[in-house]
């Protein structure tokens, strides 16, 4: 399933939706990423706060993978990941 997210306060259900997935409580994914169950909930409350560092190992952790995507463009019109790396940045 791929989600579309627009504004920073549409990251907390996501987040909220794939760890309940996953199977995992907030101290489980907390013990994971370790790190204490209060402050995993202070993530989880608010993700537009985390550094993009700790957010990327969440989303590692919950099998989710980041696609960076051009407004107004359909994604099989995007560049592969392949591509992607063959351009020189």
């Amino acid at each position: 399933m791929n989600y579309t997210i627009n504004t920073l306060e549409q990251i907390r259900p996501i987040l909220i939706g794939f760890r309940k997935t996953n199977g995992l409580s907030q101290k489980a994914l907390a013990e994971k990423l370790g790190i204490s169950q209060q402050s995993y909930q202070a993530l989880e409350s608010a993700p537009q706060k985390a550094t993009i560092e700790r957010l990327f190992k969440v989303l590692s952790i919950l099998g989710i993978k980041l696609q960076f995507v051009e407004k107004n463009k359909p994604l099989e019109n995007n560049l592969s990941n392949s591509e992607l790396l063959q351009d020189e940045w």
